[in-house]
């Protein structure tokens, strides 16, 4: 007997995307948007504001936040009431998150997300400890060539506070052995330095919550590779077992040829702005938090 599950389509893009620059002071954050939208209704959504800004250029989101455009702001959120959510993503807070989950336990691709710990507290002393974290995006980076580099992974050691508890567990050990495994290309551990990767993950529990799977349209990511995208739908289809897998399928499209994805990027952008105004407006979870549309209005 062939049971039925319900899915639902959904268009993706972010706002924000540095590659591994996390540490850029003028873009602590990045946004993950998402719309549940027809293409019928998307391109409406596209008719109306392609006048009101002049154009659907890549400076739609900073037009639209404009005080002359406020009713026009209003009305493409009102548009979105219930049909989105983004997922926000702290850039620092992520990368303080990342020494965590790297070297204080088993990392997963559940990691930064609610399926993962929780280091919120740790997260808020560490992701002002700049010099600290940028040894360690450092360190990660030296994985793409073998051996090991025990040179960066003392200078890593070298910059850790000493004041924090949350460290307490990491030792040249345990950093090592982490090491040795991202070089290796350990398949189990998620990309280290990828904030998009739990982000999609945050989308899809999102969205798959009542037994549904989840249909992905994105935008071209780099970051988003094959392999990634399979690994992370297969870890969420084992921790929600035996509900159905969140993920049904994922493609990645041109966002000029689709209007879905054009929206989701129109709302990732605004919500990116509105975050980097206020982060204190967000759910506390370390590095990413998770926020549906309407709060985007409450965050002004």
């Amino acid at each position: 007997m062939t049971t039925h599950v319900p899915w639902v389509e959904i268009a993706c893009d972010e706002s924000g995307f540095s590659g591994t620059n996390l540490l850029d002071p003028a873009s602590p954050v990045l946004t993950h948007a998402s719309v549940d939208l027809t293409l019928h209704e998307a391109g409406q959504v596209v008719a109306v504001l392609g006048p009101v800004l002049g154009g659907w250029s890549e400076h739609r989101s900073s037009r639209l936040l404009r005080p002359e455009h406020a009713a026009a702001l209003e009305w493409f959120l009102g548009a979105l009431a219930g049909r989105a959510h983004v997922v926000v993503v702290d850039k620092p807070g992520f990368v303080a998150a990342r020494v965590l989950e790297l070297f204080t336990e088993d990392p997963s691709y559940g990691a930064g997300t609610r399926l993962g710990s929780d280091h919120s507290r740790a997260v808020r002393t560490l992701r002002r400890r700049t010099t600290f974290l940028a040894s360690f995006v450092a360190l990660v980076r030296t994985a793409r060539r073998r051996p090991v580099d025990d040179h960066a992974i003392g200078r890593f050691l070298a910059t850790m506070p000493t004041d924090e508890p949350g460290l307490a567990p990491v030792t040249p050990v345990r950093v090592r052995d982490a090491m040795r495994r991202l070089v290796d290309g350990d398949p189990v551990l998620p990309p280290p330095l990828e904030p998009l990767v739990p982000a999609l993950a945050e989308t899809l529990l999102h969205w798959s919550a009542g037994g549904r799977s989840v249909a992905v349209v994105h935008d071209e990511q780099s970051a988003l590779t094959a392999g990634r995208v399979s690994r992370l739908g297969a870890f969420l289809a084992d921790a929600v077992a035996p509900d159905p897998p969140p993920l049904r399928s994922f493609v990645h499209v041109d966002s000029r040829t689709d209007p879905r994805v054009q929206v989701a990027d129109l709302f990732a952008g605004v919500a990116r702005r509105r975050a980097q105004q206020d982060l204190s407006t967000y759910p506390s979870v370390p590095g990413v938090r998770s926020s549906r549309s309407r709060r985007i209005v409450d965050a002004g």
